[in-house]
């Protein structure tokens, strides 16, 4: 089994990325905005929408992590490196996967993300990223109220990689985390 987090700040391309990886190695899926975006337009961006959010995915995790015959999964997620609550979360998950994660940080500069938050398969794929003046506002926002890519050296997992998709493709920054992990 494996269990691969992708992370890293909003449009630097880790849905993509990994729809990517996902079709490669036939492990579903389960981008962030998944959950979030069955609760939202029910009740909004607040706090019980996260919490609903999270009972959601923990709920799957728990079962897949029960499921020795499941291939895995691929999860992505926004993770501020300045909340320890964010760090408990992924703590979370570590505990029940151990050994088969793999910790996939993506990054990339403003301007390319201000473009790829506009494109397409975002739009159709994430229904509240569709509002591009309230989408542009939150990743300008988020990008001076959070720190979403790490320290060099804070990530100490024995099954860590770092990319910079700036000038990578899709496909390129698929190929190579694919690569790393020996596919």
């Amino acid at each position: 089994m494996k269990f691969i987090m992708i992370f890293g700040p909003q449009a630097v391309g880790k849905m993509s990325i990994g729809e990517i990886i996902s079709d490669r190695l036939k492990l579903p899926l389960f981008h962030n905005h998944i959950s979030l975006d069955v609760i939202y337009p029910y009740i909004g961006w607040n706090e019980t929408t996260f919490k609903l959010s999270e009972q959601l995915r923990f709920g799957i995790f728990n079962h897949i992590a029960k499921d020795k015959n499941h291939p895995g999964l691929i999860f992505t997620l926004v993770w501020n490196f300045d909340d320890p609550s964010d760090w408990e979360y992924v703590a979370r998950i570590k505990d029940l996967f151990k050994d088969e994660m793999y910790f996939i940080e993506l990054e990339a500069t403003l301007e390319t993300r201000l473009s790829r938050n506009k494109t397409e398969n975002r739009l159709n794929k994430k229904p509240s990223k569709r509002d591009l003046v309230a989408s542009e506002k939150d990743l300008l926002h988020s990008m001076d109220a959070y720190r979403l890519n790490s320290d060099e050296g804070e990530i100490k997992e024995k099954h860590y990689l770092r990319i910079d998709t700036t000038n990578k493709s899709m496909v390129e920054s698929a190929q190579i985390i694919l690569d790393w992990i020996g596919e």
